[in-house]
């Protein structure tokens, strides 16, 4: 099936950059991004670049060559599914709130409003193409929703056909822009070989075809769950072997160094920081829990809740510390916080570490100022909402220098290269004695703190 036509259902975090890059790399092909959320199209559209929702490294510049071209954003839905050859499913699935699998399994509500769309307003045969992380067999749901539009007379439409693929993203936030350039590998599955065919002579315009992996659709689905839980799995069990570092003298840096040296092991993802967060690492875990259950297989279960529940512990483990450092009270003092989002090169703060030890603080009465280049008040102010938390007791400062004075703990919770090049001397002087930094993300020099007259504690650091 020739392609010159593609609708993306959803603009967020997934669906817009993987369209502009796609649009990038296919200008003769007509890319339509929708979204029912007005705000978030016109921000999509707007000429000042610094206001599209999602940032991104390279995300600007693409936007800008190929916006108003073959890139389109819109909020018409019903249009630009009727004139697509294929069909991007790349909708929020969050975790359920209530009902059966509360907690643990995705809501898969706008998965299929968006597949209820598709079969109402598409016409002839149409590629449809799972972009969102859905737990194994949704495509079943999303077949058996279209399948119920086939054969169906109407006047102005033809009689409907589809196939459904699964596409799941392997994003990293912060460096998604290169990890769609050069992707590690795309996983394409599906039944029939001639819709992924077409799917797979799009993504052949830049990947190398060694790189395109096929396989059926339940296992494509699988995969995407496995590979985050995986991940999740290796930062909490470096946050595990922190703590200990810390208890026996030892440098988790060193440890990882060393580990990493082991083909087997490799090097990614033992960096041990103030825990995993992100919009799919905890969904998709607890994903993994609700499907064990469900089949019947308790010991698999647990193995990945723990996952989760040793993430929460280690973020508490890091209050605590806090706490007993600055004499067991934060009762009226000041601390200021460096970074808000979950991670560097992204402003996106869903499941971030910083917002379970912002918390924290303030429940044992601390003021907090909070610093970060790429998260702005009003996204902070709904993950530490005005009915929990007095906004009175937090502030949210637009430098460095603004956030530390008349501090009398600096916690650096998000690896942005600009916090590992701060002038110590200089801000030692604006904090009140005796102050502390903690670093949770190793990022700062330590000598540098320490001839500054500071006190220092670094996760994983047993020497000092």
């Amino acid at each position: 099936m020739d392609i010159r036509n593609i609708c993306c259902i959803g603009g967020g975090y997934v669906g817009g950059p993987t369209m502009a890059v796609m649009a990038l790399k296919c200008p003769d092909i007509q890319i339509n991004v929708v979204d029912i959320n007005k705000e978030r199209i016109n921000n999509w559209n707007d000429k000042d670049l610094s206001k599209l929702p999602v940032y991104e490294p390279g995300l600007a510049e693409i936007i800008m060559k190929c916006r108003g071209k073959n890139l389109h954003f819109s909020t018409k839905v019903r249009e630009m599914i009727e004139i697509a050859d294929m069909i991007f499913i790349s909708v929020n699935t969050p975790t359920k709130t209530k009902g059966i699998g509360a907690g643990k399994a995705s809501d898969l509500k706008w998965v299929e409003n968006s597949a209820r769309e598709v079969a109402t307003f598409s016409k002839g045969h149409s590629i449809v193409v799972e972009k969102s992380t859905l737990p194994v067999r949704t495509a079943e749901v999303i077949q058996s929703i279209l399948n119920s539009s086939q054969n169906q007379t109407k006047p102005d439409y033809e009689n409907k056909s589809f196939d459904v693929l699964s596409n799941p993203e392997f994003l990293a936030e912060g460096t998604a822009i290169d990890d769609l350039l050069n992707p590690d590998r795309v996983l394409i599955g599906g039944d029939n070989p001639e819709a992924i065919k077409s799917l797979r002579n799009i993504y052949k315009r830049w990947v190398p075809d060694r790189k395109i992996l096929e396989t059926n659709i339940w296992s494509s689905e699988l995969a995407k769950l496995t590979a985050n839980a995986f991940l999740a799995q290796r930062i909490s069990s470096i946050n595990t072997i922190a703590a200990l570092c810390e208890s026996t003298g030892a440098d988790v840096r060193e440890v990882s160094r060393a580990i990493g040296k082991d083909s087997r092991i490799g090097s990614k993802f033992l960096d041990s920081g103030p825990g995993f967060g992100g919009s799919c690492f905890k969904k998709d875990i607890l994903n993994l829990v609700y499907l064990a259950e469900y089949f019947g297989l308790p010991e698999v279960a647990n193995f990945w809740n723990n996952v989760v529940s040793i993430n929460y512990w280690h973020q508490h483990r890091i209050s605590k510390i806090i706490i007993k450092k600055l004499f067991g009270s934060l009762s009226g003092k000041k601390i200021g916080i460096l970074g808000f989002a979950f991670k560097a090169n992204t402003n996106d703060t869903r499941e971030s570490s910083a917002i379970q030890i912002c918390k924290d603080l303030l429940e044992e009465g601390a003021l907090l100022t909070i610093h970060d280049p790429k998260v702005e008040k009003n996204k902070i102010s709904k993950d530490l909402p005005e009915e929990s938390f007095d906004p009175n007791t937090w502030d949210v400062l637009d430098s460095v220098e603004k956030t530390l004075k008349n501090t009398h703990a600096a916690v650096l919770l998000t690896e942005w290269s600009d916090y590992s090049n701060l002038d110590w001397d200089n801000l030692a002087k604006k904090m009140v004695k005796p102050a502390w930094i903690f670093d949770a993300r190793s990022i700062v020099d330590k000598t540098k703190v320490l001839d500054a007259g500071l006190n220092l504690w670094r996760i994983g650091d047993g020497s000092i």
